[in-house]
């Protein structure tokens, strides 16, 4: 069985795109050297710990300013 579950994820962020995007991201930082937030992971694999931090509720996703216009909507 996977650990964390998607259902389990998806109580945690609203859309598996943004779940998607938010673990790749971490995962990223993580490889570049950025320290743990968990101290005990089952996983091995960066992806896998990031998603154990969402389940975890310490990595959630950033709510947008409504004001502000980001790149990727250029």
């Amino acid at each position: 069985m996977i650990y964390p579950s998607v259902d389990v994820l998806k109580t945690k962020i609203d859309s598996k795109y943004s779940l998607v995007s938010l673990a790749a991201k971490r995962a990223r930082n993580m490889q570049e050297g950025s320290p743990e937030l968990l101290s005990e992971y089952k996983s091995v694999k960066n992806v896998g710990k990031a998603l154990e931090e969402v389940a975890a509720g310490i990595l959630t996703k950033e709510k947008q300013d409504e004001s502000k216009v980001y790149e990727d909507e250029v």
